[in-house]
Formats: C-alpha cells, sequence, structure tokens
C-alpha cells in the first residue's frame, strides 16, 4: 500500500512539472536534423542485389538461388510491400548460407552494398547494345516509348561523363538479349537457331570478354563459344534465354554467362518483387554525421531572413525508451497516456536544458574516468557507449556529477603506464586494425571471411576450439625478405675490410654504429657490414659499367666489401636447354668456338692467379675504356678483351702479353673454374635478372643509386642487433644473415620483388566426396608414401606443350632429390577431343595408373622419369607419332624397375576413356573457374599459391625446392603444427590416415592465405581489464574483438557504433579495455554524432517504397550554432544536394514553424587512388595519366605526387582503363605489372569502398636516363611555347582532373575573344573557396567586384566541397548573366596525410596543400582570391605580372596600423628567428605559376613541411598562411607590391585610396561581425550586395531579404597576448 502510495505521489510530482513547463515548452519546442546520403546513379534490383551477394559467397549460390527463385516465385500474383519483399529475398538468400554468415547476408542485403556491381553491369549491357545496330522495328519501338515513368528524370544523370554505368533503354520493348559477339539475339527462336551451329561466326567475330567477376554456368565447356544473357530475374524472358542456355552449356555447346540487368522500361514486367529498390533513390548507409557546436567569436553568419524548410519526407519517430535526466518517458506515458502533450513536453523541456559545452576545470578532471564507470556499470555497455559519445553536449553535465569508484581509476591510470591515455587500438581475431581507416563496409567484410573460413573449416570437421587458433593466425609480414645464400668460392672479392692495409686507421668499435651522424654521413668502421657482390656478365655493357663503379667506390673508400660473381649469357642458354648441365659435347670438344664472356670470365681468373685481383679488376675496367674510346655503344668486341688483357699486364710482365693471350685462348685455361661459375650462377637462378646486386644476399638493381638504397635499408636492421648484443666485434654478419633468413636459389617469381603472390582457396575442391582434389592420386618421394606431407604441389600441365612435359619431368626429379615434407600431384589438361588412341592420352593414362597403383614402388619415380624423357624426345621434340611404340616402350620401362608390365599394361587398356574424359573436363573447369588459369597455361599450385611458368623460361625442380621452403617457412609450418594436435571427433579413425591429414593442411593454408589481413598484432592480455572494461560474448565464437577505446574521441563515436553493429549481427565475443585521456582540462568532445545504418524499418509496410537509412538527431539545442560534417568512407566523395539552410550555421531557433531541419547529400564520386612506383627509384614525379572505357578513354586525368608516389582520380562503378597520357609520360615510361609491361591496365569498381591501386612503371629502352621533368626556361616557354616544355602537348588533351559542371571546358589558356561581354584576350583564371551561406554571399561579391573592374575574360575555379546546393543552382545563371566561365574542382584528402579535425581549417588546408593537383593539368596560372575580397583594380594586371621565376605570389602583411603592433607575432620570438628578414604574407590574395610549381616540385614540398608540422597541436595556427611562409626558403615566394592588398586590421587609412583589393579581415582587437564590419568599411560593398541579392532571388525565385543597418563597432577592452596569437587567423 506504502509502495503504491509513493509511486502515485511521484506520478503527482511529475504532472505537476510537466504542467509548470507545457507553457514554456509550446514557445520552445526541440528541433531535429534529419540527414541522408544517396548514390549518385539510380536505385537498383534489391533482387539482382541478392543474387550478387550470393555469388561473393560462392559461385554455385547464384545459380542455386536463380533456380530458388524460378522454381517458386513464377507466376506469383499475392499482394506485396517492400518489406514483404525484402523478407522473402532474404529468406530465399539464407537459405543458401548457414549460421552467422545469414545475418551477414540480411544487413548487406539491406545496405545495398552490391548495388555499385549492378551498375557495371549496365555499363557493359549499354556497350553490348551499341556494338551492333539495332534493327528497324526495335529502333522505332526504342523512338516510340518504353521508358518507365521510373526512369525520366533521370536525364541529369546522364550529363554526368563519370557516370559510365547508365541503365540501358529496354530495346524495343525487349527485356532480355544474349550477346554472342558475332549477333545479339532479342527472341529466343533466333538464339535456338544459332546454337544449332555456334561455330558458323567463329572466325569472323571476336568472342565478347569474360571477366573475373561474371557469373559463368558451372557446367560450360571453356572452349565452347560464349554467349551472355543480359537480363533480369523474374522476367520470363529471362525465364526461357536461362532454361535454354542452361542445357546448352550442359550440352557443351556454349559456354554461358549471366549479366543481371533490368533495362530501364522493363520495371513494370518483372513480375514478383524484381523491381523493388528501381523505383526509389538508393540511400546508403554506413557513414557518420556530425553536429559541431561552433565558435561563433566572430559572428560569422548571414542576416538575411531565415527561409521556410521544404518537407521532404517524414521524420522519424523518437526512440523514448532513452532515459533523459532519470526519466524513461516510454514508461511515464504507458502509465498516464492522457497526459502525452505535458509529458512531451516535460521531455523537450529537459533535453534542452542539459547541453553544455563548456565546464568548470575541477569538473573536467575526472570526466574519462566517469564515463568509463558509468559505460562498465550499465546493463548494456555498447548501447551506452554509443549514447553518451554520440550526444555528449547533452549528457556532459550529468556525468561529471557521477561519484567515481577509485578501483576503475586505478586500472585506468596502471593500464596507461603500457599503452598512451587516448590511444585506440583494435584487433579482429588478432590482427590489428587502422582505427583511422576502418570503415562498416570493411569492417563487415573483414568479419564475413572470417566466418566464411570458418563455415569451411567445421565441414571439415574440425573442432571449435582448433578453428579459434587457425584464425588467429596471422598471415607472414610483407616485409619478409629472402636472402639469397652466395656463399661460395665463385664469390670475386676486391677487398677485405677487416684485414686490407688500407683500412686499418679506421675504428672497430660497432658502437659507433649507435652514434647519430648528418643524413647521408657514412660511417667508417673496420668491419665487413655491407657484402656488395654483383652477379654479373662481363662481356655486357651493364656487367663493365658495374665493374667501374665497384672500382671507383673502392677507390674512394666507401666502407663496402665489393665483390663479382661471374657468368656467360651463352652457357647460361646452354645449361637451359639441357636440364642444369652441360652437354658432353661441350665437355669434350676443345675446338668448339668459345663465346666472348666465358674468355673474359678465364682472361680475370688467369690475372687473378698470376698478378692479383686489384689487377684482374683493373683488367675488367680495361676492357671498357677501350669499348669506350672507340666510340662503340653495343656490347666490346674480342680486340677490346684482348687490348685490355695486354695493357693491364705490360708494366709487370715478364714475358710479351700478347704471347700469354695466345697461349691461354688455345689451351683453354681455367675453363672448368669459367663454367663453374657459370654454373654457380644458374643454380642461383640470378642470371635471368642480367646484371644485378646482392646486399647480404637480398637482390637489387646493380646501379649505383639501388647500392646507396640498399645500404640506407640495411643498416636498421644491422643497428638493432648491435643494439640487442645480437651482433658483436666476433660476429660473421653474412653467415649471421643468410643462415637466419638465406634461401639456395632466386626465382623473381618466388620470391622477387615483382612476385606478387597470388593465392587460391581449394577448401571448396576437397569438401565431399565427389570433389575432384579428393581424387588426385600423389606421388612422394622414396621411402615417404605414409608420411604427413604438410606441402602439396599440384602441377598444373598442359600435356600438348614442351613446357608441359618438362614441368612434369622437373616434378619427377624434384622428389627423386628427396623431400620429406612434400607430395606432387598432377591436374592433366587436354583439348577435349583428344583421342583415347592418341600419345599424350596414354601418357596421361600411364601417370595416373601409376600414381594410384603403384606410387609405393621403390622405383615408381625412376620409372617415370626415364618415360617422361622418351616421351619427350621422341614425341614433342622428335617427329614420332605412333602409339604403339609408347605402349611398348612403358612396357619395357615398367619391367625395368619392378614394376609388374602384365598388370600395368592390363590396367592401361581396362581403364575407362569416358570416366577419364569426364575428369580431364572437371580438372579444366577447375583450373579455368578456380584458378585463372588460361587455356594452355601450366602452373605449379603449392597449399593454393599459384605460380604460372612463363614460356620462356624453364622452372626447374630447384624452383619447386624453393617454394616449398619458402611456403613452408611462412604460411604451412605453423598451420601444420595447430593440425598435428588436434583430437578428432565424429571422424572414422580409417580415414585419419597421412593423406587426409595433408589434404586438411592444404585445404587451410590456402583459404588462409587468400585473406586480406594485416600481419601486425598486439599484446592486448598485458591490460588489466578487471574494473575498467567490458567482456562480452562467448568464448567458443570464430569472431574475436580486442580493443582499446577512448569512449570520449572522435574515432570512439565510430568504434562504438561499428561494434553495436557488429554485435547485433553476428554475436562476436568482445575484450574492450577503456583507455580515456586522464586530467582533461577542456570537453573531449563538443558534437553530437549519428552513425547511419539500415534497418528493415527502410522498408515500407504499406507500399512499395524503398527509404533508406537517414541519420535523425532528436531535440537538438536550439540556441547554439552547429555545423553539420559528414564522416564518410575513405573513397566516398559526398555534396550537398539538397539543403534549404546554411548548414555551416545551424542555428535551430529560426527554423520558425519547421520541427525538423532536412538535408540530402548525394554520393557524387568513388576516388581511385593508388601509389606509382619504379623500381630502385623515386617515385616518378608528374608522370600524367589518363583513365576512361574503351568508348571514350580519356574522361579524368591526374599526375603523380613525389609523396609516396600518390595519385586519385574520381570514378564511378564501371570497367576502367588506365594509361600514360600521351606525351612525354608514355614516351618515357610503359606501365609494369609483374614481369609484364602493358600500356593499359584494366580497373574493376563494382563496390562502395576502393582499394589503392600499386602501380609500377619502367622507362623504356633507350630512355633510363632521361628525365620526365625538363624545366622550361620561362621566356622562351611562354612567349614562344617552347615544345620540349614537359606539359607542352597536354594543352592539347588535358581535361579537369575532376571537373565540375562548367559550362565550358576551356582551359583558360588559349585567348577567348567573348563578343557579347566586350572581353577580349588571355583569360584570368581565378580561384576561391567558400562554405557557408555568408561566405557565398560574400563570393559573389567578389566575382561582381573582379568583373566590374576587369576587362578581359575571366574563367573562375571553386572548390566543389563546400559549396551549397543553392550557390550550385545560382552560379551557372550568374556565368550567364554576367559572361564568365567557371569550373568547380574537387580533390579527396589523401589517407596517408595528417587529417584536420575541424572543418575551417581543412577548408584553409584546401587553400595551399593540392594547387598542383586540382586543376588541370593544361592550367598555367592562377589567382586565388578569398570570398570575403573586394576587387578594384584589373586583374590582368596581376594576372601578368613577372614572378621572376618564383612558383608563388604573395602580398606582404601591411605594417603601417600601430595600434595592431601587439598582435603582429611574426615580428617576435620563434617567427622572427625563422623568417631572417623574411617578410610574412598574408593569404587572402596570392599567384601560383603552376608551371614552375608542378617543375620545382612545390607542392609535394608543401606536404611534406605540413605533414612534418601539422601534427604539432601548436604549429600552423593559421595553416593556409603560416605553411606557405614557414616553407619559403624552399618554396620561394615573390613578394607583391603592397596595394594589391589593403585590410583595415592591418593597413593605415592612408593607404586605403590605392588599394587594388580590399579584405575583410577579422580584427582580433575588436572582433567586429563581417557584415558590419564589410558595410562600413567599402563604400561599394552594400550596391554590390544588392546586386548580387536581387540576382539571386530572381533566379531562386524569392523576395530580397532586407538586411541590417550599419552600426559602428563596439570596441572591446584589450586581450592578452595568449589571445591575440590564437585569433591571429584572417579569415
Amino acid at each position: 500500500m506504502e509502495t503504491r502510495i509513493r509511486s502515485g505521489f511521484r506520478v503527482m510530482i511529475l504532472i505537476a512539472i510537466c504542467l509548470l513547463v507545457c507553457g514554456y515548452a509550446e514557445t520552445q519546442r526541440p528541433k531535429n536534423v534529419q540527414v541522408a546520403l544517396r548514390a549518385k546513379w539510380p536505385g537498383t534490383s534489391l533482387l539482382l542485389e541478392a543474387g550478387e551477394l550470393l555469388s561473393k559467397e560462392w559461385k554455385d549460390h547464384f545459380w542455386e538461388f536463380i533456380e530458388t527463385w524460378l522454381n517458386n516465385e513464377s507466376g506469383n500474383t499475392d499482394p506485396y510491400t517492400a518489406k514483404d519483399c525484402l523478407q522473402k529475398i532474404s529468406n530465399y538468400g539464407k537459405s543458401l548460407v548457414s549460421g552467422p554468415l545469414a545475418s551477414m547476408f540480411e544487413l548487406s542485403l539491406t545496405l545495398r552494398s552490391s548495388s555499385p556491381r549492378l551498375v557495371l553491369y549496365q555499363q557493359l549491357a549499354e556497350e553490348s547494345l551499341s556494338s551492333f545496330p539495332l534493327s528497324d522495328d526495335l529502333n522505332t519501338n526504342l523512338n516510340d516509348g518504353g521508358i518507365s515513368e521510373v526512369n525520366e528524370g533521370r536525364e541529369d544523370t546522364k550529363a554526368d561523363p563519370l557516370l559510365v554505368g547508365v541503365n540501358p533503354r529496354s530495346p524495343g520493348g525487349k527485356c532480355c538479349w544474349v550477346d554472342t559477339g558475332g549477333a545479339l539475339f532479342f527472341d529466343i527462336t533466333d538464339l535456338q537457331s544459332w546454337l544449332r551451329n555456334p561455330h558458323k561466326d567463329g572466325d569472323i567475330f571476336q568472342q565478347p570478354e569474360v571477366f573475373e567477376f561474371d557469373h559463368v554456368y558451372l557446367d560450360s565447356s571453356i572452349g565452347s563459344p560464349i554467349a551472355i544473357l543480359y537480363g533480369a530475374l523474374g522476367t520470363n524472358c529471362f525465364k526461357e534465354f536461362h532454361r535454354t542456355l542452361v542445357e546448352a552449356a550442359k550440352e557443351g555447346i556454349v559456354r554461358y554467362v549471366v549479366r543481371p540487368v533490368l533495362p530501364s522500361g522493363c520495371e513494370s514486367k518483372v513480375g514478383h518483387c524484381g523491381a523493388i529498390g528501381t523505383r526509389d533513390p538508393l540511400n546508403l548507409g554506413g557513414y557518420g554525421v556530425e553536429l559541431a557546436l561552433k565558435n561563433m567569436e566572430y559572428k560569422a553568419m548571414d542576416d538575411s531572413e531565415i527561409k521556410k524548410g521544404v518537407t521532404l519526407e517524414d521524420p522519424h519517430i523518437e526512440d523514448l525508451s532513452q532515459e533523459v535526466r532519470g526519466f524513461i518517458f516510454s514508461r511515464i506515458l504507458e502509465r498516464k497516456p492522457e497526459l502525452t502533450s505535458d509529458i512531451m513536453a516535460f521531455r523537450d523541456s529537459l533535453l534542452s536544458s542539459t547541453v553544455s559545452d563548456t565546464l568548470n576545470v575541477w569538473e573536467l578532471k575526472d570526466l574519462g574516468h566517469q564515463t568509463v564507470q558509468k559505460i562498465v556499470h550499465a546493463s548494456d555497455p555498447l548501447r551506452s557507449m554509443q549514447e553518451i559519445n554520440q550526444n555528449f553536449p547533452s549528457v556532459v553535465s550529468y556525468l561529471s556529477r557521477v561519484k567515481l569508484n577509485d578501483s576503475i581509476k586505478d586500472e585506468i591510470l596502471a593500464n596507461q603506464r603500457m599503452i598512451p591515455p587516448g590511444k585506440s587500438l583494435m584487433a579482429l581475431n588478432g590482427a590489428l586494425i587502422d582505427i583511422e581507416d576502418i570503415d562498416l563496409y570493411l569492417l563487415l567484410d573483414m568479419v564475413h571471411q572470417e566466418l566464411s573460413l570458418a563455415d569451411q573449416y567445421t565441414k571439415l570437421k574440425i573442432p571449435s576450439s582448433t578453428i579459434r587458433k587457425l584464425l588467429s593466425t596471422l598471415p607472414p609480414p610483407e616485409s619478409s625478405s629472402f636472402r639469397v645464400d652466395f656463399r661460395s668460392d665463385h664469390v670475386q672479392y676486391i677487398n677485405n675490410l677487416e684485414v686490407d692495409a688500407r683500412y686499418r686507421q679506421w675504428r672497430s668499435n660497432l658502437n659507433e654504429l649507435l652514434m647519430p651522424v648528418f643524413p647521408g654521413q657514412l660511417r667508417y668502421i673496420r668491419k665487413n657490414l655491407f657484402h656488395a657482390v654483383y652477379v654479373l656478365d662481363p662481356a655486357s655493357i651493364c656487367g663493365l659499367e658495374t665493374v667501374d663503379t665497384i672500382v671507383t667506390l673502392f677507390e674512394n673508400s666507401l666502407p663496402v666489401r665489393f665483390g663479382v660473381i661471374l657468368y656467360s649469357t651463352k652457357m647460361i642458354d646452354t645449361l637451359e636447354a639441357n636440364g642444369g648441365e652441360f652437354p658432353p659435347s661441350l665437355e669434350s670438344d676443345n675446338q668448339i668456338s668459345e663465346d666472348l664472356s666465358s674468355l673474359t670470365i678465364r682472361l680475370f681468373f688467369y690475372i687473378k692467379e698470376s698478378h692479383g685481383m686489384l689487377k684482374a679488376f683493373e683488367f675488367l675496367s680495361n676492357v671498357n675504356k677501350l669499348r669506350i674510346e672507340s666510340g662503340e655503344e653495343d656490347a666490346p668486341l674480342l680486340h677490346h678483351v684482348e687490348g685490355a688483357f695486354v695493357e693491364t699486364l705490360l708494366p709487370k710482365a715478364k714475358t710479351p702479353p700478347q704471347d700469354t693471350l695466345l697461349k691461354l685462348e688455345k689451351d683453354q685455361s681455367f675453363r672448368e673454374s669459367s663454367q663453374e661459375s657459370s654454373l654457380f650462377v644458374f643454380k642461383l637462378g640470378m642470371a635471368k635478372l642480367g646484371c644485378s646486386l646482392l646486399m647480404n644476399g637480398l637482390v637489387h638493381s646493380y646501379n649505383e643509386e639501388a647500392l646507396m638504397n640498399a645500404m640506407n635499408d640495411e643498416l636498421p636492421k644491422i643497428q638493432e642487433q648491435v643494439y640487442y648484443g645480437q651482433i658483436n666485434s666476433r660476429t660473421d654478419i653474412l653467415d649471421k644473415f643468410l643462415s637466419e633468413s638465406g634461401i639456395q636459389r632466386y626465382n623473381p617469381q618466388i620470391v622477387g620483388d615483382k612476385a606478387k603472390p597470388k593465392f587460391v582457396s581449394l577448401t571448396a575442391s576437397i569438401v565431399g566426396d565427389e570433389s575432384l582434389l579428393n581424387n588426385v592420386e600423389y606421388l612422394h618421394s622414396a621411402g615417404t608414401i605414409d608420411d604427413l606431407k604438410p606441402v602439396t604441389h599440384l602441377l598444373a600441365v598442359d600435356v600438348k606443350s614442351r613446357k608441359g612435359i618438362k614441368l612434369v619431368h622437373e616434378g619427377i626429379r624434384y622428389l627423386m632429390t628427396g623431400s620429406a615434407s612434400a607430395r606432387v600431384g598432377f591436374l592433366f589438361r587436354s583439348d577435349s577431343d583428344s583421342n583415347s588412341d592418341s600419345s599424350s592420352f596414354i601418357f596421361m593414362k600411364a601417370f595416373e595408373i601409376t600414381a594410384s597403383l603403384y606410387s609405393h614402388k621403390k622405383k615408381v619415380l625412376n620409372f617415370l622419369d626415364q618415360l617422361c624423357s622418351f616421351y619427350e624426345n621422341e614425341y614433342m621434340l622428335g617427329s614420332s607419332q605412333s602409339s604403339q611404340a609408347l605402349l611398348d616402350k612403358i612396357s619395357h620401362l615398367a619391367d625395368a624397375n619392378g614394376i609388374h608390365s602384365k598388370g600395368f599394361m592390363s590396367a592401361l587398356s581396362e581403364f575407362s576413356i569416358a570416366k577419364f574424359t569426364t575428369h580431364l573436363k572437371k580438372v579444366g573447369q577447375f583450373l579455368y573457374g578456380q584458378v585463372g588459369l588460361e587455356k594452355g597455361v601450366n602452373a605449379v599450385i603449392t597449399n593454393g599459391r599459384v605460380v604460372q611458368v612463363p614460356e620462356s623460361e624453364t622452372f626447374l625442380s630447384q624452383d619447386l625446392h624453393l617454394l616449398e621452403s619458402v611456403e613452408f617457412k611462412q604460411r604451412i609450418k605453423h598451420v601444420s603444427d595447430i593440425i598435428k594436435e588436434v583430437t578428432w571427433e565424429d571422424i572414422d579413425p580409417d580415414t585419419l590416415l597421412s593423406k587426409f591429414m595433408s589434404d586438411i593442411i592444404m585445404s587451410i593454408t590456402s583459404s588462409l592465405s587468400t585473406r586480406d589481413k594485416s600481419s601486425e598484432s598486439a599484446r592486448f592480455e598485458m591490460l588489466n581489464a578487471e574494473h575498467s572494461a567490458v567482456i562480452i560474448g562467448s568464448e567458443d565464437s570464430t569472431v574475436h574483438i580486442d580493443a582499446v577505446i577512448d569512449p570520449l574521441s572522435s574515432s570512439g563515436q565510430k568504434i562504438s557504433s561499428l561494434l553495436w553493429i557488429l554485435w547485433k549481427c553476428s554475436q562476436p565475443s568482445m575484450r574492450l579495455v577503456f583507455n580515456p585521456m586522464s586530467s582533461l582540462v577542456d570537453l573531449p568532445l563538443k558534437n553530437y554524432y549519428r552513425f547511419v545504418t539500415p534497418t528493415v524499418d527502410d522498408f515500407s509496410n504499406t507500399d512499395l517504397t524503398v527509404h533508406g537509412p537517414k541519420a535523425f538527431f532528436a531535440n537538438m539545442p536550439l540556441s547554439k550554432t552547429l555545423t553539420m560534417n559528414l564522416d564518410v568512407p575513405e573513397s566516398w566523395l559526398v555534396e550537398p544536394v539538397i539543403a534549404v539552410h546554411d548548414l555551416d550555421n545551424i542555428l535551430l531557433e529560426n527554423l520558425g514553424d519547421t520541427r525538423t531541419l532536412q538535408a540530402v547529400f548525394e554520393l557524387e564520386a568513388l576516388v581511385l587512388t593508388g601509389h606509382c612506383s619504379e623500381k630502385d627509384h623515386e617515385p616518378p614525379r608528374g608522370l600524367q595519366m589518363i583513365l576512361g572505357t574503351k568508348k571514350n578513354p580519356h574522361l579524368v586525368d591526374t599526375l603523380v605526387m613525389a609523396n609516396l608516389g600518390y595519385w586519385q582520380m574520381k570514378v564511378s562503378p564501371g570497367v576502367w582503363y588506365l594509361q600514360l597520357a600521351p606525351g612525354r609520360s608514355s614516351d618515357l615510361y610503359i606501365l609494369q605489372d609483374g614481369p609484364k609491361t602493358q600500356s593499359t591496365k584494366r580497373i574493376i569498381i563494382d563496390y562502395l569502398r576502393g582499394k589503392p591501386v600499386h602501380l609500377g612503371v619502367v622507362k623504356k629502352k633507350g630512355k633510363e636516363h632521361e628525365k620526365l621533368l625538363i624545366p622550361s626556361d620561362e621566356e622562351s616557354s611562354r612567349k614562344h611555347g617552347d615544345q620540349e616544355r614537359w606539359n607542352s602537348n597536354i594543352l592539347k588533351w588535358a581535361s579537369s582532373l575532376i571537373g565540375g559542371n562548367a559550362q565550358s571546358k576551356n582551359s583558360g589558356n588559349n585567348k577567348v575573344d567573348n563578343v557579347s561581354t566586350g572581353r577580349k584576350g588571355k583569360t584570368i583564371n581565378i580561384f576561391s573557396i567558400a562554405s557557408g551561406h555568408l561566405y557565398e554571399r560574400f563570393l559573389k561579391i567578389m566575382i561582381l567586384s573582379v568583373l566590374k573592374n576587369t576587362q578581359r575574360p575571366v574563367k573562375f575555379w571553386f572548390i566543389k566541397n563546400y559549396l551549397s546546393p543553392q550557390f550550385k543552382d545560382v552560379i551557372p545563371h550568374m556565368a550567364q548573366e554576367y559572361g564568365f566561365e567557371y569550373e568547380l574542382v574537387t580533390y579527396k584528402w589523401p589517407s596517408w596525410l595528417h587529417k584536420q579535425k575541424e572543418k575551417q581549417r581543412i577548408i584553409w588546408a584546401y587553400k595551399i596543400l593540392f594547387l598542383d593537383v586540382i586543376f588541370p593539368l593544361s592550367l598555367e596560372k592562377v589567382i586565388f582570391v578569398d570570398a570575403d575580397q573586394i576587387v578594384r583594380a584589373d586583374m590582368g594586371e596581376l594576372y601578368d605580372m613577372n614572378l621572376k621565376g618564383n612558383p608563388l605570389a604573395y602580398t606582404p602583411f601591411c605594417d603601417n596600423n600601430r595600434d595592431m603592433d601587439g598582435f603582429r607575432f611574426w615580428k617576435q620570438g620563434f617567427w622572427k628567428e625563422h623568417l631572417r628578414g623574411r617578410p610574412y604574407h598574408i593569404s587572402a590574395l596570392y599567384v601560383v605559376d603552376l608551371i614552375k610549381f608542378r617543375e620545382t616540385a612545390a607542392g609535394d614540398n608543401l606536404r611534406v613541411f605540413y605533414e612534418t608540422l601539422s601534427k604539432d597541436p601548436n604549429s600552423l595556427s593559421n595553416l593556409d598562411q603560416d605553411l606557405p611562409n614557414y616553407a619559403q626558403h624552399t618554396v620561394p615566394i615573390f613578394s607583391l607590391p603592397q596595394e594589391w592588398l589593403w585590410c583595415e586590421s592591418w593597413c593605415g587609412n592612408a593607404t586605403k585610396a590605392r588599394a587594388k583589393t580590399i579584405d575583410l579581415c577579422n580584427n582580433p582587437m575588436t572582433k567586429e561581425p563581417k557584415l558590419q564590419g564589410a558595410r562600413r568599411i567599402v563604400a561599394e560593398w552594400p550596391d554590390l550586395d544588392l546586386e548580387a541579392r536581387h540576382f539571386t532571388s530572381k533566379i531562386l525565385g524569392q523576395e530580397v531579404s532586407p538586411v541590417d543597418k550599419v552600426v559602428s563597432p563596439v570596441v572591446q577592452p584589450q586581450v592578452t597576448k595568449q589571445e591575440d596569437l590564437e585569433s591571429k587567423d584572417e579569415l
């Protein structure tokens, strides 16, 4: 009873409070903010997206999904809604995957992550239709109509040239067609007619290209004609075509490919649920939205009348279950529903009164610890962390009053002795994730990867505890370098630092390595730290030039031990042709003509024996000297070698050197040494590189630059080991390094820089009894057949090729030399029409029978070795075709090697041909479909690693040994150790044989290697997790998250959301240790944050509408100014497209009756980024690249930065082609992909998250020493148009790097006569940036002031990122009205460059950091003019000014306003010291000579300075101004005359009359608002403002807003010097 009274009393008090605040709430109703982000491309079909998602899971699932849908949904006419369809599609999809993968599928489906793939198919469909002229009736139907209402409003999307994946119109009302390369079939009867004889057009037309992402029907034959079906699941035509083509594929008639496309006009024909998603814009999720509390010190807001909002869609319903100041209003409303309006008013009042952006210092001190306590003690810690850090300004007052538990604080402080306060880390199954780079799409990919592997391993009956261990294994580090063990007597050293007398004066103390020295300074220590051994042919140009380099560096006492290993190229070729052995003829015939290299090597050995090593090197040097003196540009000739020999020995010879030479040439002395030296190089595998350097065994190029780079790379490794005592004065460094990581052979395909390992998962081919790899029989080294074999080599062999048989032979030889840990299996492939009696068929059958029945025999390897030799000599090299002779030989060899020939031949004759033919077909499909091997290619697949055997090279048994050792050490050993310890359950003991275990290891190592996973880890277990951590989830969970989080940080806001989504989706186990900043002095977060994720509620349950996810901020503070920012994945470029209100200055109390401020952003483009490198050289700075499609190869262009060789371009989903730009770039360079060179690189964009493209380039032959950038002479390049200038021909083709909505693409370099405006002459290019309605208002005024004072044509360049939709609507009309050109440009902030957090500082950075890459390559000069500037002079005068060869020109700060002396920070302290008499310039106006800027790498230098300085929060207070002034010693600045920029804050009124431009600088003394100052300072400003606002109102159809009158500024008290420095920004 008492409880009931007490409860009722509380409710009565609450009602009373509600009534009190009710009147207040009527006038102060809280406001909301809602944000959506949509894709640039129209919506795509959810049904087709589901198929794409399932195909990523496993290719079979795509076809299973089609069959399931066709069998169940065809003809279904039940009424349905968007939500019903989502549920139905989701259920069909989830039925094909298991467990947590089903939840992942559902989330990915609602995320619409496969939509870009469908856009790509639309591009291919458009290309397919445009490649053939349509028939008249199709064209007529197309012109008559066929476009659905849905697509009528989409013409604007076609105008964007970057949107290459535009959905094609339905051709003549047809919704499906088949493309065979020779024809398009729109009717099933035409297709059936073609299928009767599909080869008739085969020779005339090219087959259509099939891509990796394509859906190829499982039973399709590789060699059959290709038939690509374009159509959508759900249409009747798709069903008809699909059924027909499936039957044809099963019969081997065609290779059937599906590209899912729903042409516009077919939405009504797609049937049940097929068009869901196509009728609405594609709203995306997976990004964050921030509303930051803005500093309004200078009151930079537009005073125009607040505009009324527009209603976009119904805003979200508020979540009443969230606690507000201790009240849970959902429960209160349940009890008192009749008081709903009063209770809600009370809630609104509480919410609006809790916002705080300041606290007292004593309240701040433990705020981080109090937050952790609140999270840890919450019933749902993840949800609690989200609610706190995403609404921090509203909850901070409450948090600061939480009583702190000392145990939490003590544990946090103890942990912070091991990790810096505020540091955040995160790991998924042990592998570290980059917190800065992570986004929802990447995280879901990573989790999906782990869940998928766990699902596969479960099917292999592996216990869950072992699965967790396996998934926690990390891949080998990418930087793991292999050293070639070259230790032998064949190395000819010219010096020894530890022994030779010339180094006796050097000190031998290794600790000197740890002493600091100037950059580039060498340490002269009497110890062989660096062994530079060059492998070279002494009769080659590179070999002789290298010897010259060695001799020069040796004479200059470089602290390196130099040596050479000599070889003859001709000898290497002989060895290649004879399987690594010298033919007997070479051994016996002394009269055989000797090549020049072998003679040179023999003479070298003679001189070394007779006169010492120095003389021997002098001889080689003399060969090159005589070659050069004779004017010979090619390799040396015989008389050069003979002359050098005589010249070298003449001074010391007792007998004439000519006689010695003749004797040596005749008697072949040192011939054996010469041959052994070449044989050694052949076995090392180094001859393939021509000339090369081995630096302590590491392979490098042979030039001097590569040597210095190699020493710099090696030094830190030596220093580290010296520091830890692992290297001391007695250590032989070479022996140590080569013993630890030495390999006996080098093959650039396996361990070289160009060896980008390709891995394929073999798990799917092992699961199931009928699986291909389950039926492969393996061969083993003698006596090891019953042993576990962790390493499996599968040799994919084309038996019709000589290389294929050679590979088989080498595989047998490899086993004969002995391998205890490896087995070899053969995957033979041959033409499907092979005659069963043909020799190749008999050869394959013999191998299969031997492996399956006789692999236990002792001499089985000898038998196969002899069989290979016979077959190779008689049938591959010889002309024999007799199959009977082969059968006889097999019988004979079998008897000779202990194999019962009768039984063998009987098995051979009984061998099922049909079964083997089916097996060959399966092998072909496996090698093409799963491994990606084209027909006729030979390869080695080692535990999933695919190494293709080049046609030009021999793959030897030594290479197989190399593969075995490398792969075992890096990938296989740790997995093998785990599997050996497994206690198997539910497995028949009879199956636990070595083959089963070897298969399991092969399966796991192959699938683990396909993961894209970091090799870095951290020891999270060292951190205490008793009081200040959250541990949730089951220990048996497949996915485990370790994280260290600062909950009150911007990264904490994002991570908390990601973890919450992950928890809902797959319930991983988590161990979250909190690491907040201790002893805070300011609020750590001054923003609200929402992370946007889709839910099933985004799909309507009343109609077919798909709303898509939105960010919703309920009850935001009314009187605080907020600024909106989006936190999007790294590859997204977004811009606002619908926003009535100023998103830079959101003041919700000005919204009037509008309850919810709404904004819509658009994903304008995806950013393709990459790094360009040239081996052993700096990145090719200034290299120009273009990107486009087959039809239009040049849509975008860019250049390569020196900084990491970085480049970026704007793209959209589609198939793109990247190539070097015409001109100097393509004249000098060619693209390099591994060992191959190519002119074009194909890039597939089919995902919302891009991957960086690593691009290799190499200089063309004969161009190695040419420079890419040739400095242009200032006068000749401008006046005479010097054609040698580096970008002279770029003017013909360069377009905008990332162009905008310009009326003209004219770059402004040519003379433009504008008759209508009377403007003539060379165009003046002016660049500006603005954010927020006030600065856009200023920008229009600046444009008008320029145009009214300038006589020549003007083109304006605006940074697109921050412009409002209104400005982008108005500017085309303004350009038309006033006769100027404009272009919108943008550049995505590179991920490697230190990011700015504040929007204002980001805008400043855009003014200076990307000037070399943000404009088209054809633009020569540009002037930056601040938005709040008024121009009073002709800008042509400034544009034509001679900058005296400087890349930049700024105006110095004027100093005649003495009242501001206390604020001139550059005249004191650090700046005075740094500038050393140079002026400090203002950044409101500057000129950029882009040619000089790019030539001198000014942009790269500025970014280097920025990266160094910006990490210090006290540096670059005014970024755009401080940076160029700080860097002017490196990037020189031309000082403009003072009259070019006047601003009241710094300049006296005496000079105002001469001012050519007036800037509205902020005044740190008066803090006068911008608008007030503008009206007072600039007489013409009000008229210009009125004109601009009249024009804007006319275009937007609004009335001109009234403005405030001019008010004199109120001078505020003098502020302290510290405040002066903080408020020195001029913007």
